[in-house]
């Protein structure tokens, strides 16, 4: 990708439009005098380069806004999971308050049945009592009469009726007969008048339990109520909290993203003035080579000397291999080649039939007229300048493997990296990956 159309990209970001288009055609013009067309045109004055402790501040401030999004973002979480707890208790309560009012309507009704019962029960003992007191007053009469007629005496009415002493005998004992059952109906009306009576004692003491029933159900029944009101008033309060935590961690979010912008900013300012500086110094170069030609005789039948390589000729030869397979162990300052045998993995994916590259190839590939590099991505890291990963810029190696490096990636800018990544796939862009970076990019050129 040119330095132009870098420099359009940025412009579309929120860069500086005007300031940008001119040093970038400056540079794009300096380029073309190196490779032999019209005379450069003068790099531009510099543009801003802010300072390592503006970008310093810049990015702590951004760290200290990610950190609070972390922070609101959990107390979120549980307040989230606090709701949705009391959600839950409230489902439950409202389940118990239907129990109660249930069981409270129940409970009336059961008074109400017990009420009846004894109301009945009451009415049958009167009644029994009445039937006895009736009965007692004509077995009194009756047995009164019959003593007072001789019946049990042998009365002087009973012998002078009767027309035989057979007769005589013979009433004496109707008499005895039909005593003996009033008195025997008289046991038997007692007898029910007492269990009539036990009976509406019971019945009473059945009114009181369930009443007492009753008014312990509605006390129930008010509690869960009073339960379910709790809880549906501290879910509210909950949701409430749930609500301006999310609105807070909103404000902080957006307070983040202008805060990443800002850092942005100052990196793609950083980025443009190092541009600049090394379009500075290739005018320069090509000056001082300009002034040697001048002064030096022509060699004979040969040719003028090779441009030094650039950021850009580095990321032009690996972006040329988009799309070529990965093959373990491919790749040289030449192009892709053959994988090699693992026995392993990259065997079982076909590696060594295979004409691609892998992470290392790939970089001895791209960075072929710059330095030799060795193919391993461990030697790598060690043959150039360590950045660290807050000033990395296009151009840069990225290295991956805090417990040994394990993979090298060429670093575009704006957060995208090129890459050979793995056996079965191909030399791809893709956004830097931060899990197990190392801290430090390492520049071999600039």
């Amino acid at each position: 990708m040119s330095a132009q159309l870098r420099g359009g990209e940025r412009q579309r970001g929120g860069g500086r439009p005007a300031t940008a288009a001119g040093w970038v055609a400056a540079v794009a013009a300096s380029l073309a005098f190196v490779l032999g067309a019209s005379p450069a045109v003068a790099v531009p004055p510099p543009p801003p380069n802010p300072s390592d402790s503006e970008l310093k501040e810049s990015k702590e401030a951004a760290r200290e806004r990610a950190s609070e999004v972390g922070q609101l973002t959990n107390q979120l979480a549980e307040a989230e999971s606090k709701l949705t707890r009391l959600q839950n208790e409230v489902a439950r309560k409202l389940e118990l308050a239907n129990k109660a009012r249930v069981d409270a309507a129940e409970a009336a009704d059961a008074a109400a049945r017990a009420r009846r019962d004894a109301k009945r029960a009451r009415e049958a003992a009167t009644t029994a009592g009445r039937v006895v007191d009736v009965a007692r007053e004509e077995t009194d009469e009756f047995v009164a009469g019959s003593y007072q007629q001789g019946s049990k005496m042998g009365s002087l009415s009973a012998y002078v009726t009767s027309s035989s002493p057979e007769e005589v005998l013979l009433r004496a004992q109707l008499l005895e007969a039909v005593s003996s059952k009033q008195l025997d109906a008289l046991d038997d009306l007692q007898t029910a008048r007492v269990k009539k009576s036990n009976a509406d004692a019971a019945a009473r003491k059945a009114v009181e339990v369930a009443e007492e029933k009753r008014r312990e159900a509605e006390q129930a029944k008010q509690a869960a109520r009073e339960a379910y009101q709790a809880a549906v008033d501290a879910r509210a309060s909950q949701a409430s909290r749930a609500e301006e935590l999310g609105e807070e961690r909103e404000a902080v979010q957006q307070a983040l993203y202008r805060a990443q912008r800002e850092v942005k900013g100052l990196e793609n300012q950083r980025e443009r003035y190092q541009e600049w500086l090394a379009a500075k110094r290739e005018e320069e170069a090509q000056q001082a080579q300009q002034a040697a030609a001048a002064t030096a005789p022509a060699p004979s039948g040969g040719s003028s000397a090779p441009a030094s390589p650039s950021v850009e000729t580095v990321i032009s030869r690996a972006m040329s291999q988009l799309g070529v397979p990965y093959a373990w162990g491919g790749g040289n300052t030449q192009g892709p080649t053959y994988g090699i045998r693992d026995y392993g993995v990259a065997d079982s994916f076909g590696d060594y039939n295979k004409i691609g590259f892998d992470c290392s190839g790939l970089m001895i590939y791209a960075f072929a007229g710059v330095k030799t590099l060795p193919h391993y991505s461990g030697y790598q890291y060690e043959s150039g300048r360590k950045v660290p990963l807050s000033q990395m810029r296009r151009g840069d190696m990225l290295f991956w493997g805090t417990a040994g490096i394990h993979h090298v990636a060429l670093y575009l800018g704006d957060g995208m990296m090129i890459e050979a990544p793995q056996s079965g796939m191909h030399v791809r862009v893709t956004p830097v990956r931060y899990g197990d970076i190392l801290p430090y990019a390492v520049r071999l050129i600039g």
